[in-house]
C-alpha cells in the first residue's frame, strides 16, 4: 500500500509542478508533510537542502529520498518513477504541439501568464522554509526573542556572498554548512 501511495503522491507532484524545481517545493511539502505526515517540517527543510545539494532536479531527488526512507529501494524506484512519468509524457506532447504551433500569439500568452503563478509558488515555499529555519519550526511570531539569530546570520551571509560577491552556490553551501556545524 505504501508503494502505491508513494507512486500516486509523486505522480501528482510530477504532473503539477510547473516552473521547475522550486515550484515543486510547495507540492512536495503538501504531500510529504501535510497529507501523509511522512516527515516533519524540520525534516522537510533538511530534505530540500539535501535535494538542492545533490545533482539532479529537486523533485526527483526528493522522491528518491522519501521513497527510500518510507519503503527502501523499491520505494525509491516507485516514487522516482511516479515523479518523472508525467514529465516524460507531458514534455513529449508539448514538444510536438509547440513545434507545430509556436508562432501563435495564444501560445505565447499562455506561457507569459504562467510566470507570475510560478513566482508566487516559489515565494510561498521560500517563506515557509525561512519561517521554519528562523523560528525552529515553531511558526512565525513577532517576538524577536524566538528568532534563531545564528540561522538568520548564516542566511544573510549566504545572500551577500551569492548576490554581491557572486560566489558559486556550492562554495556558499559548503561554507554555510561549516558555519552551521560550528555554531549550531
Amino acid at each position: 500500500m505504501i508503494l502505491l501511495k508513494l507512486f500516486l503522491s509523486f505522480l501528482q507532484i510530477g504532473a503539477f509542478s510547473f516552473g521547475g524545481g522550486y515550484a515543486a517545493v510547495p507540492l512536495i511539502q503538501d504531500q510529504v508533510v501535510s497529507i501523509h505526515s511522512w516527515m516533519t517540517m524540520g525534516e522537510f527543510t533538511d530534505l530540500i537542502t539535501i535535494s538542492q545539494m545533490t545533482p539532479g532536479p529537486i523533485a526527483v531527488n526528493s522522491a528518491t529520498f522519501v521513497g527510500l526512507r518510507m519503503a527502501g529501494l523499491p520505494g525509491a524506484v516507485i516514487a522516482t518513477l511516479g515523479c518523472i512519468l508525467p514529465s516524460c509524457i507531458i514534455v513529449s506532447i508539448l514538444a510536438y504541439v509547440y513545434l507545430h504551433f509556436r508562432k501563435l500569439d495564444m501560445i505565447q500568452g499562455v506561457l507569459k501568464s504562467l510566470r507570475p503563478a510560478v513566482i508566487a509558488m516559489i515565494a510561498v515555499a521560500g517563506l515557509d522554509i525561512i519561517i521554519s529555519s528562523f523560528w525552529n519550526g515553531a511558526g512565525f511570531t513577532a517576538s524577536f526573542s524566538s528568532v534563531n539569530w545564528i540561522a538568520a546570520g548564516i542566511f544573510a551571509a549566504a545572500v551577500i556572498l551569492l548576490r554581491k560577491f557572486k560566489q558559486p552556490p556550492i562554495r556558499v553551501m559548503l561554507l554555510c554548512g561549516l558555519l552551521g556545524l560550528i555554531f549550531l
